[in-house]
């Protein structure tokens, strides 16, 4: 395998940990099994550089980690990841309830052969007509309206 040298800036590199640590948390945060190695590969990799960039405290190595490197709490503290991480989060669930809902909608209110009969456009105009609708009440009431109904 032909390997290739990149330089950066120390400010550049930090970047570089922190979106390498936030790419991983995605790929492996809700995992129990099956870990993406391959993102837990590149994470590790890009951490043990931290010292040539002086940035020692913001991982954590030991002899017996083998080639596992691990995010410090001084990392994850004294970046920014928690509060991107949280934002991320913040506007995802309110898109992706929207999306949920929305869908959960256009099948309520179109039969299986009315849609399959839409045209690609149609689909999707007539979904994201479903998904504006809550789309606009989370925008203006956030949760405070959300039931869960008992029939």
């Amino acid at each position: 395998m032909q390997k290739q040298a990149i330089e950066f800036t120390h400010e550049q590199y930090l970047a570089l940990m922190k979106v390498v640590y936030l790419g991983n948390w995605v790929a492996n945060a809700y995992r129990t099994e099956k870990m993406k190695k391959d993102y837990e590969a590149i994470d590790d990799y890009i951490f043990s550089f931290a010292p040539k960039f002086g940035l020692s405290r913001f991982m954590d190595h030991e002899a017996t980690d083998g080639d596992r490197y691990f995010p410090t709490r001084a990392f994850e503290e004294e970046t920014d990841v928690h509060e991107l991480h949280d934002e991320y989060d913040e506007e995802t669930v309110w898109d992706e309830l929207a999306q949920w809902l929305g869908e959960r909608d256009l099948f309520e209110r179109y039969s299986e052969a009315e849609i399959n009969a839409m045209s690609r456009e149609e689909y999707f105009r007539n979904k994201a007509e479903c998904v504006a609708v809550y789309e606009k009440e989370f925008e203006k009431h956030g949760m405070e309206r959300v039931r869960i109904a008992k029939k």
